[in-house]
């Protein structure tokens, strides 16, 4: 019995200009004003708290140095809204990433999906996903 080759579908991503970090703390800290802080003009943004950890994403240069933290990292948007009951969407670009030994961060929110990868990563990232068959623009140029 033969498997039919699904081709994966062709995604339109967003390049983001503005590095990100990521910062870890207590699981039962207040979300710090520095995470908050709107003079940093970051595309995207996050505070996730879990039993173990308060977790924020924010703009890389709002992370103070008495945090642990990691980054800078790139942030790609998928374009969207995407449709909830879409399946497969982070796996067909991730799977590319993986393959070329890229680390991400991945994020949804309600009308799409993040993917952050290391910001000295980020052209390779762009290269991989062109040569997958997607479509990368940079903020920029929208």
């Amino acid at each position: 019995m033969s498997v039919a080759h699904h081709q994966p579908t062709p995604w339109e991503l967003t390049r983001h200009d503005v590095g990100l970090g990521m910062a870890q703390l207590p699981a039962h800290a207040s979300v710090p004003r520095w995470a908050l802080d709107d003079s940093y003009e970051a595309p995207f943004w996050s505070v996730t708290r879990t039993t173990d950890e308060l977790s924020v994403i924010c703009a890389w240069d709002a992370l103070p140095g008495t945090v642990t933290g990691v980054g800078p990292f790139t942030a790609f948007s998928i374009d969207g809204p995407l449709d909830h009951s879409l399946i497969g969407v982070l796996a067909g670009l991730l799977a590319p990433l993986a393959e070329a030994d890229i680390s991400v961060l991945a994020e949804s929110t309600f009308d799409t999906d993040w993917i952050l990868v290391p910001t000295l990563q980020a052209d390779l990232a762009v290269q991989t996903w062109i040569a997958a068959g997607h479509l990368v623009t940079s903020e920029e140029s929208r």
